[in-house]
This record gives structure tokens, sequence and C-alpha cells, in this order.
């Protein structure tokens, strides 16, 4: 009976980080479209600040047990996920949906290099074969003729770097602090952030179409707030290597919505890039031989 229980906990943990990474897939193509309506930093701040103002009235209760260290690490964290999403969206802005998925993909591949800065800890040969294989992929998707690469790859490749600190922030944090409250802080602080800079650097809009609200519900409802809870819920029944591993899927399904509903085309070459990047992404995430069940 309770080997039966902790299987059903085990799918449903699969079948919530599987269906995060396809809502996050689709974010890029939706994110590309809402470009058109609003400034990059203003398309940020107000899927951010929504998402912020939908979780704080259900989780009031926490927001009252806070304590200065969570709002600290909620802050920090909350800093480097605006730089990450503010790369991420203009380098949006200037190449493709698919290209942007991939790219910012190599997070899963950069945390163990990035964990190695904050806290000493090596990484694995697996890691470092990884990383070359990652390098590749990169090389293959973003390299032009004059061997150089395109500013919107370049942003896209910072974007997964930065990510990669956020997710190894959390690492550090999350053994002290509620996720349910780092989420709140982030989403705040990132939407304020981007708010500041979008106020600072670009146009107000002087019209917004009615049919462009559903696009930006479907940012903040769908895209940020249902895929936030259900990573929390997911993560929190299947381990971690696993959990990482289906949440990388996001950058498959990026590709994918770009070529059904963007109409992305993909050359023999760049389509070997995303071949390698992924690849990259399994062997980083895949368990060591021999060990324990985390």
């Amino acid at each position: 009976m309770r080997s039966h229980l902790r299987e059903k906990k085990q799918l449903l943990g699969g079948v919530l980080c599987t269906a995060c990474a396809v809502v996050w897939g689709s974010g890029f193509v939706v994110m590309k479209e809402g470009l058109n309506l609003l400034p990059p930093s203003l398309l940020l701040a107000t899927r951010f600040l929504g998402a912020f103002a939908v979780l704080c009235p259900v989780f009031a209760g926490r927001l009252r047990r806070m304590t200065a260290a969570t709002l600290r690490h909620g802050l920090l964290v909350g800093v480097v996920l605006a730089a990450a999403y503010l790369a991420q969206t203009y380098g949006l802005d200037a190449t493709t949906p698919g290209k942007n998925a991939f790219l910012t993909a190599i997070y899963c591949v950069l945390v163990p290099f990035v964990a190695w800065l904050l806290t000493g800890r090596r990484p694995s040969g697996r890691n470092l074969g990884a990383g070359l294989l990652c390098a590749l992929g990169i090389g293959l998707i973003s390299l032009q003729g004059s061997f150089r690469i395109g500013a919107g790859d370049a942003l896209s490749l910072l974007c997964g770097l930065l990510f990669a600190f956020q997710v190894a922030l959390l690492g550090l944090f999350n053994s002290e602090d509620d996720p349910i409250l780092m989420t709140i802080l982030q989403m705040g602080t990132a939407g304020g952030i981007c708010l500041a800079v979008g106020l600072a650097t670009e146009p107000l809009p002087s019209s917004f179409p009615a049919g462009g609200v559903p696009l930006l519900l479907y940012l903040v409802l769908a895209a940020t707030v249902l895929t936030n809870v259900m990573q929390n819920i997911g993560q929190g029944l299947i381990s971690s290597s696993v959990a990482a591993l289906l949440l990388s899927l996001e950058s498959v399904f990026g590709t994918l919505f770009s070529v059904l509903f963007y109409g992305e085309r993909l050359s023999a070459r760049v389509l070997a890039g995303f071949a390698a990047v992924l690849a990259a992404v399994l062997v980083s995430q895949l368990p060591s031989r021999g060990a324990a069940k985390e």
C-alpha cells in the first residue's frame, strides 16, 4: 500500500514537472508576440507584478511569518532573476523563440560550475563532459559565417548564466527559507526592477489592443503563477535530478511551439546544435552510477 502511494506521488510529480516544461516552452512564443504589444521591460514588469498581486493574497498568512533572512535572500535572488529575464527578453527580441529557448537551457549545465564558485564543491567529470558538449552545441546554433555570435544569441547565453546563479542560490537558501515566500519575493523584486528599467528607458505605449489582454493573462496566470506552483509541488514529490531533467524539456517544447506557431525554420546545423545542447543537459542531469536516490 505504501509503495503504491509512493509510486502515485512520483507519477504526479513527473506529470507536474513535465506540464511545467510544456507551459514554459509555450511562453517563448507568447513572449515573442507580447513584444509587439509592450516594450521588453514593461512586458516583464506586467508579468511579474501581476503574479505578485495574485500570490500575495493567496499566501497572506505565510507573508506574516517572513523572517529577515528570507527577505534578504528573496531580494537577492529576485535581482538575479530580473537580470536573467531582461537578458532573455531583449535577446528574444533579436533572435527566434527556438534558439532563445535552447541557449537559455544551458543553465542546467552551468549550475554545477556556479555552485563550485559559490561553495567550493568541484564539478564531476560528467559535468565537464556536458560542458564541452554544450559548448559545441552553442557554436553550431549561434556562430555566424564570420564566427561571431549575434546580439540576441549572446543575450540568451547571458540569461542562461544568470539562471544558473539563480538556481545555485536557491539551492543554498532552500534549506532555511519557505519556497513560496521566496517565489513571492522574487516576483515582487523582479517586477519592481523591470518596471523601473522600463519607465527609465522605454516609451510608454500610446494604446493597448484589447486582443492583447488574453496574452498577458496567459503570461501571468499560466506561465508564471501556475508554473511556479506546479514546480514547487512537483519537485517535492520526485528526486531533484529527475525534476531538473523534466524541467529542462522546456527548451524542446519551446522549439516545437516556435516551429508550429512562429514559423521558425531550422537548418541541419542548428538542429545538430539543438541535439548537442539537449544531450549535454541530459548528461549533466542524469544521476551518477550507483548514486543513492535523493
